[in-house]
This record gives structure tokens, sequence and C-alpha cells, in this order.
């Protein structure tokens, strides 16, 4: 299943183009408020009109102006989760989850017990939304989405309105929802956070304007994006495989794609696993030489690639590790003090606390 989509309207001073290709797994809309991520979503689901534009899914051609085509949101088998939950305050759990089933009167394709327990709602069926927890009541609104079998799942925000609590409780359901209905999921966020974590394609959006669109790992490597993506909160997402674990540290250790390896604090990963790590820029320093009697646990040695001099007192320098890119943010001064240059040969420090990890499934 695969989406494909193609969207061009203007709304006064506001001209929104948008194309790109969401395949199974998530998809992440990211900019700033005001980027035009939420509209592509309405447009996707059949909320909003776009002047001229194409959608299809899975094959089938939701919207192409220029062939008249143009589904109602009803016909377009679309899941739709909002940043509140939006149940019935008047029908238990159990209604609220067959609601979009009988609205828009699909088959029950969906094995509903299988949903209850992937979100851990099935001891809730019997309550009300009044009796539930913000993180309940999301759980709810995304197995009522997914009930009515739809073809492909729209997110917009479906986080915002809870605690940094509630968030940790429902990020790995939603993984759980990625890595096992085989969906394509499009992700509406300006949580760098949650696209780290969450995001396997990512499109970058300014003001209306696709900046770029491509493999999550890929792109958060891109120096060019800027402020699109927020310099403080610039990382790099690394891939290895889980070698071993020290006995009684918490420490385990992950090989990279590429043969470096880095020390990372998780008891629970198990060897052989594959993991995703997000490293932040501002927590990579550099040295020339490799250094002794310091805490850091984890010293690569690294090539500059690219450089990237801010109107700020801080530079962006893109390395290359066992085959892979890592950023670093460093200082004005540093960077003239050390003679950072293209081709460059040092090391880079990470500390192991400052490493955030995802676990991979088996089809990626």
């Amino acid at each position: 299943m695969s989406l494909e989509v193609s969207l061009r309207s203007r709304v006064g001073a506001f001209d929104l183009q948008a194309q790109f290709i969401a395949g199974p797994g998530i998809t992440a809309l990211f900019g700033h408020s005001g980027a035009g991520k939420t509209t592509i979503l309405k447009m996707i689901a059949g909320l909003a009109r776009p002047d001229t534009g194409r959608i299809v899914a899975g094959g089938r051609v939701l919207l192409d102006r220029a062939e008249g085509i143009d589904l109602p949101s009803h016909q377009r088998r679309v899941g739709m989760v909002f940043q509140d939950a939006r149940l019935f305050p008047h029908m238990t759990v159990r209604r609220n989850l067959t609601y979009g089933r009988w609205a828009g009167k699909r088959k029950a394709s969906v094995d509903f017990d299988r949903i209850a327990d992937l979100l851990g709602i099935d001891g809730l069926l019997e309550r009300y939304p009044a009796g539930l927890s913000g993180g309940e009541k999301q759980r709810v609104a995304i197995g009522r989405a997914l009930l009515s079998d739809p073809d492909l799942l729209l997110m917009d925000e479906p986080l915002a309105s809870l605690d940094n609590a509630r968030k940790r409780e429902i990020l790995p359901y939603l993984e759980e929802i990625r890595d096992v209905t085989g969906l394509p999921i499009v992700y509406v966020s300006h949580e760098m956070d949650e696209v780290a974590r969450l995001a396997d394609t990512l499109v970058v959006l300014s003001e209306g304007a696709v900046l770029g669109a491509g493999d999550a790992i890929e792109m958060f490597s891109r120096l060019d994006f800027g402020p699109a993506l927020g310099r403080h909160e610039a990382s790099s997402l690394l891939v290895g495989t889980v070698a071993d674990r020290a006995p009684n540290s918490g420490l385990q250790t992950i090989m990279l794609d590429g043969a470096a390896a880095l020390t990372v604090v998780n008891s629970k990963l198990q060897q052989g696993e594959r993991v995703r790590m997000r490293i932040k820029a501002r927590d990579v320093a550099l040295s020339l030489n490799r250094p002794g009697g310091i805490s850091f646990r984890n010293i690569l040695p690294a090539i500059v690639q690219q450089i990237a001099l801010e109107d700020s007192p801080y530079v962006e320098v893109l390395l290359e590790t066992g085959g892979q890119a890592l950023r670093a943010r460093i200082t004005r001064q540093a960077h003239d003090e050390l003679g950072i240059r293209e081709g460059l040969s040092l090391f880079a420090l990470i500390k192991t606390v400052a490493i955030g990890q995802r676990t991979l499934s088996e089809r990626r």
C-alpha cells in the first residue's frame, strides 16, 4: 500500500504546493506553524479541496481535479485521528470503537479484539470517556480509526494535547501500529522528538512549500534545511545492531552499519535487534586527537564532510563515521581554533546518556 500526493492550492497570499509519496510506515509532515501540514492532511481526507492535484491511495484514485474525480470523505477509506480524541461522551468505549465502522458502512474485516489488545484498551471497553485519562482517550480514538478498516491513517498532532508522561505512554502504541498494520500513516507534527522516534519518511515544509522529502535518516543529515528543522534540535539518526550487554552496568554495545560501535544506556535491548538511534548535534563534541581520561564512552573516528556557517556564534558540521552521517554543532570559536575543514580527520565524542533509541521491526 502506498499514498501518492500532488497538490496545489492558493488562499490569499498563501500558496501551497506539495508533492510526495508515502509508503508503509509513518510519513511525517514537519514544519513550523503555518507551514501547511494540517491543510495537506485535510485535502487527503477530503475535508478541503485543492485548486489542482491528484491523490492516489493503493492504486485507487481519491482525487484528480483534471479528470473530475473527487471522492467524498466517507468514500476515501481514510482513518483520521485529531489532536483531541473527539469521543462521544454518551457512548461506551466499545461503542465509540465500532462507530467508525458503522458510520462508514464498512465490513467487520478488522478484528476488534486484536485492535483492542494492540492498543491496550481491552480492559476499558465498558467505561465512558469521562472516566479515561488523556492517553487512554487517544488510544481509543486511534482504535476507532483503525476499526473503520482504512486504506491509510492520518494523524494530526495526536500527542499535542498530552503532557510528557502521557506522550511517553502512547508512543510505544504508535510504534506498534506502524510495525504491525503495514498501513501508510501520515503524521503531522512540529515536535522533533516525535518525528525522530517515529518517522520512516520525512517531508519538510516551510510556508506551503516542500523543501525536501525522503528517507528520514537522509533528511536528518541535511544541513541546508536550516531553520525549517530547527538548529537547536538538529540531530542525526544512526542505525546498528545490538552486540552485547555489559553485566550489571545497564550499558549495551551497538555495532553501527559500517563497523563503528556505540555504547548506550539501555538494559532492555536484545542481542541481534536492529536499533535506530537519535543523537542531537549539540551533544557531539569534536577533538583533533583521541582523548583519554574523560567520561565520554563514545569516541568515534570521523571525517568532516560539510560545514554550514550560521549567522550566529555556532557552526554546523556534518561528519562521516562508519559510513553513516553524524552532525555536530560547535561554536564558531571552536571551529576556528581547531581548523575545521572539509576532509579533516578527527574524533567525535558522544555522551552515552545522550543517545535515544528505537527498536526497528524485522521488516526494516
